[in-house]
C-alpha cells in the first residue's frame, strides 16, 4: 500500500451497531457491519469500540487512516449561552462543563467538552463525549497501526454536509438517527436551542418532537429540515429532506453514504 496516497477508512458506531466503509482511490466502498448487545454490566461505547476492533481484525485494516463518526448514543449536547465574563480558553470550559452539570444533574468528569467555533456575542453548541471511548479508539488505533485522523459526532458530520442545503433565516435542523433524535435551533443567526431524545423511529413520534421543539420558539415557526438516515420510507412530514442517499437496509451504511 502506498504512503503517499494510503486507504481512508470511515467507521461509524452506531446505537447497536458498528459498520465500516472504505474509500480506495476514487471509489466508495461499504464493507459491512456487526450489531452488538449491551447487558448493561458495561457502557454500549464498551461494546462499540470491541465491534469495531473485530471488524478492523475482520477486513485486515492496517496502515491506513481511520475516521470515526459516533451515534447520538455517545454524546451529550448543551447550549453554551455568552459570557462576557469568560475570557481565557480554560474559563469557557470549566464554563461549558458548568453548563453540562447543570443541564444532566451530575459531574462530567470523566468526559470530553468541544465547543463549536462561533462569533463573540452568541452561543455555542458542546458536545460532550465519554473520555475512556476517545481514548480506547486511540489505543486501537495504534494496535492497528491507523492513523486516526477525526473523531466526531455524527451530528456535526451530517450538519456540516448538509448546510449548503438549508436557505436563509430562522431554521430547525432534525437529526433523526435509528431510535434517536437531535435538534438544532437557530434564530437570529444564532443557536437557540439543542436537544437530544430517544425517540421511536415513526413520523408520528417525530412529528410531535418536532412540534413540542418549535413551540420555543414562538408564533412565527421556522423551516424544518429533516435528516433521517437509514429510514426506509421517507417521513411523511412538513419538511425539508437533507442529505437523502437511496433507501438502504442498512442504517449505518446510510449514515455512512450521507456525509461520505
Amino acid at each position: 500500500m502506498s504512503h503517499l496516497s494510503p486507504d481512508r477508512y470511515c467507521a461509524v458506531l452506531g446505537a447497536d451497531g458498528v459498520g465500516l466503509g472504505r474509500w480506495h482511490r476514487r471509489e466508495h466502498q461499504w464493507l459491512g457491519s456487526r450489531a452488538f448487545a449491551c447487558d448493561g454490566a458495561r457502557p454500549a461505547w464498551a461494546a462499540a469500540l470491541e465491534t469495531l476492533r473485530v471488524l478492523l481484525d475482520e477486513f485486515g485494516v492496517q496502515k491506513a487512516q481511520l475516521r470515526v463518526l459516533l451515534s447520538a448514543r455517545y454524546s451529550r449536547f448543551c447550549l453554551v449561552p455568552w459570557s462576557d465574563a469568560i475570557g481565557h480558553p480554560q474559563e469557557l470550559q470549566g464554563y461549558a462543563r458548568a453548563c453540562f452539570e447543570n443541564l444532566y444533574g451530575q459531574p462530567l468528569d470523566d468526559w470530553r467538552i468541544v465547543l463549536s467555533p462561533g462569533p463573540a456575542g452568541a452561543a455555542r453548541i458542546a458536545t460532550a463525549l465519554p473520555e475512556a471511548l476517545l481514548q480506547g479508539l486511540q489505543a486501537l488505533g495504534k494496535e492497528s497501526h491507523l492513523n486516526l485522523r477525526s473523531v466526531q459526532p455524527y451530528l456535526m458530520a451530517a450538519f456540516n454536509r448538509c448546510s449548503t442545503q438549508l436557505g436563509k433565516g430562522d431554521f430547525l435542523f432534525v437529526l433523526a438517527e435509528p431510535r434517536r433524535s437531535v435538534l438544532l435551533l437557530a434564530a437570529g443567526g444564532a443557536w437557540q436551542q439543542v436537544l437530544a431524545q430517544g425517540c421511536a423511529d415513526s413520523d408520528q413520534a417525530l412529528q410531535a418532537l418536532i412540534e413540542r421543539t418549535c413551540e420555543l420558539y414562538g408564533e412565527h415557526l421556522p423551516r424544518v429540515y429533516l435528516h433521517a438516515p437509514g429510514r426506509q420510507d421517507l417521513p411523511s412530514l412538513p419538511a425539508v429532506q437533507l442529505c437523502q442517499q437511496a433507501t438502504d437496509a442498512d442504517p449505518l451504511c446510510a449514515m455512512w453514504r450521507a456525509v461520505a
